[in-house]
């Protein structure tokens, strides 16, 4: 298949491959957009806003030739496979989602559409690409972190809480990205004297369970990774962490915005447009 060129960052800009033409002024293209958070979630709201807003700067106006089909998952699998093949038979010209969490399922629905995502930690490792540099298929788009980082986290978080002794890694197993930035966590933390207890952060109740149960020790802390369950989540996981005093860490600044401890991960910056190849969000 031939790819279209379409590259974007939610939070920051957008390009459309597609200039308007003249001699075509009734052709509607058409973009499906597959959010992880909840519809009143305010991060996710504001990208959306600056992708419309960044489509209307180059001359791609929503009802006159363009129309976007956004549909929002709030961290729950089940909608997101169904918000999946509902995007998919609406027969758009790209989809654009946040996260690992939408592209599995998009891809299990289409191989033709293009799929452009943004805040996948591993595409390669989750199968979604073939390279960075070549990506292949029918995805493309923005990697944001490298495993290596997890081991910033647990450094970071001996140096705020020096007593901590097991932190809790809530994670998404299901996602390639869950697994590896746990095995980079596994291979530093003897060196930091820190054990680790994996929760899986798929199901709300669960990890909510999970983390209380972990709270119950001494000399604890939490390290939440990034995916989309976690985004959509964070106001609780926020909530559990000061309400048990467990010294945490978060993927992204916003987290600590809206009352989080402490945040290393990568910053949300302009896109620029490529022709090919997977591009990382700057630091």
């Amino acid at each position: 298949m031939k790819r279209r060129t379409f590259i974007t960052l939610l939070g920051g800009a957008a390009a459309w491959p597609f200039a308007p033409r003249a001699q075509q002024p009734e052709r509607m293209r058409r973009i499906g957009v597959l959010m992880n958070p909840a519809p009143d979630d305010p991060q996710s709201r504001g990208r959306v806003a600056t992708f419309v807003q960044q489509l209307r700067a180059l001359g791609w106006t929503e009802g006159h030739n363009v129309q976007i089909d956004l549909r929002w998952a709030a961290g729950d699998a089940a909608r997101v496979r169904r918000h999946a093949a509902e995007l998919v038979a609406t027969a758009p010209d790209v989809i654009l989602t946040t996260g690992g969490f939408g592209v599995g399922p998009l891809r299990a629905e289409t191989r033709t559409i293009p799929i452009v995502f943004v805040s996948v930690a591993d595409p390669v490792g989750s199968g979604f690409v073939t390279s960075l540099a070549r990506p292949g298929g029918n995805a493309t788009g923005f990697a944001n972190f490298e495993y290596g980082i997890s081991a910033k986290w647990l450094e970071l978080l001996k140096e705020i809480a020096p007593r901590t002794m097991r932190a809790a890694v809530v994670r998404d197993p299901t996602l390639a990205a869950g697994a590896g930035l746990l095995g980079a966590m596994q291979s530093v933390a003897p060196s930091f004297s820190i054990e680790l207890s994996p929760i899986a952060g798929g199901d709300l109740d669960e990890m909510e369970d999970a983390v209380t149960a972990f709270a119950g020790g001494v000399d604890r802390a939490l390290v939440v990774t990034p995916t989309g369950a976690m985004v959509a989540y964070r106001e609780i996981i926020i909530t559990l962490a000061a309400r048990y005093r467990l010294p945490a860490i978060y993927p992204y600044r916003f987290f600590v915005a809206e009352g989080g401890l402490i945040s290393y991960g990568a910053g949300y910056c302009r896109a620029i447009p490529t022709r090919r190849g997977v591009r990382r969000s700057h630091p």
